[in-house]
């Protein structure tokens, strides 16, 4: 495997940075990765100004099919993308459309599905959430119980979603309902549908995390009327679709690129941090494990690299897939507990209203968030697939147990 970049993708590399340059300038760069206590509207306003430009530029969806809004870029001038994008702090348009539905739509949808819903995730006009895990049907998520029983030209869909991300921003969901109750296999009998967020007994309850983070919900659905013709593919063969999502989404989640930007921001922060007269940087215990958890990256950046190899020849991901995800959560989850480790007790929360009016926040600007990022992590291992799930499947499909 040839890991030199030739002049066509050199010179690639030097378009993207250009294009990041205008659209994505420094000094925005510098502002959107400080902290912030609250809504801001000038952020919000320049990830627009962003998305705007990769629509123009038409490369909003580098991973889609030409014929869909995609790019032609090679695998490795894709690889060049998520390289420079993550070192460069870039906004990202939300997996939910882009990465995961928008590959089963173009995949099985009807051709009405794909011209309604394609263009408007391509745009970042509709954002979605995934309807997938419930109360009693998580990591054995063939066990899921939400109904869907076909009346007239609509399906009544009853159920409960949980564990929502992002449901309470989204206008549409994507959900797998059980159409087939009396089918000999869990898998079987499992449908991939399309439902409105606003339509009637549709209803969002928050579920609050740790750090007091509100980015997941709890989805009721009573008595839901959806067309039949938001069914995706065949009715029943649901299972099949969700397999070929899940396995984009955790590629997704592995997070290479992203895990070596916080990487370096974690040796620059045992370079700032103050300890015993010295840096840090001066604690060798501690930048023992920063390494070892350097030389795991790098290794799982190899694997990243022969699963692309592998896709540039016409192949597909498959386990490697799993091994991705599975490695480079725990990866995150490290470089995140080492943050906070290097923070020491500045990490401690200090939310503004436990805060009275003659008290200061100490240390760090970041502390806070630092701290959030990590909490939120932990659930890193565990969507997408648990960790448990990644290593049954490597069992099975690599190691042939």
């Amino acid at each position: 495997m040839n890991l030199e970049l030739n002049g066509e993708d050199l010179a690639f590399q030097e378009e993207v940075r250009g294009f990041l340059d205008e659209a994505w300038p420094r000094q925005i760069r510098t502002s959107y990765l400080a902290p912030l206590s609250g809504p801001d509207k000038n952020r919000i306003s320049e990830t627009q100004v962003y998305f705007d430009a990769l629509i123009k530029k038409q490369w909003s969806v580098p991973d889609w099919p030409l014929e869909y809004g995609g790019t032609d870029w090679t695998v490795t001038q894709k690889y060049i993308w998520d390289r420079e994008t993550a070192s460069a702090g870039c906004p990202v348009m939300s997996a939910f459309g882009v990465r995961m539905l928008a590959p089963v739509l173009y995949t099985w949808a009807s051709e009405a599905l794909k011209k309604r819903h394609l263009p408007a995730i391509r745009e970042a006009s509709v954002q979605w959430c995934q309807g997938y895990s419930e109360p009693g049907a998580g990591s054995d998520l063939a066990s899921l119980q939400t109904k869907a029983v076909l009346d007239g030209d609509h399906y009544i869909v009853n159920g409960a979603k949980t564990w929502t991300s992002s449901a309470h921003n989204a206008d549409w969901i994507f959900c797998l309902v059980r159409t087939d109750p009396d089918a000999k296999r869990p898998q079987q009998g499992i449908s991939f549908l399309l439902i409105d967020m606003r339509s009637p007994g549709v209803e969002v309850h928050p579920i609050y995390l740790l750090g007091n983070q509100h980015t997941v919900n709890s989805v009721s659905l009573t008595d839901v009327k959806v067309p039949v013709e938001n069914l995706v593919g065949e009715e029943n063969k649901g299972w099949t679709y969700a397999k070929g999502l899940l396995t984009h989404e955790r590629t997704g989640i592995a997070g290479v690129a992203r895990s070596r930007v916080l990487l370096q921001q974690l040796r620059t922060l045992t370079q700032t941090t103050i300890q015993d007269g010295g840096s840090l940087s001066d604690n060798r215990s501690f930048v023992e494990k920063v390494d070892a958890v350097d030389i795991e990256l790098m290794a799982l950046e190899i694997t990243e690299l022969r699963t692309l190899a592998t896709v540039a020849k016409g192949g597909a991901p498959g386990p490697e897939s799993s091994i991705l995800k599975l490695k480079g959560t725990e990866i995150s989850q490290r470089i995140s507990d080492l943050k906070v480790e290097a923070l020491g007790y500045y990490a401690l929360p200090y939310p503004d209203q436990l805060l009275s009016d003659n008290e200061q926040k100490i240390g760090p600007d970041d502390a806070l968030t630092t701290l959030q990022a990590m909490l939120f992590g932990r659930a890193s291992t565990i969507f997408g697939g648990a960790t448990e799930i990644q290593k049954n499947i490597v069992a099975k499909a690599v190691l042939g147990l």
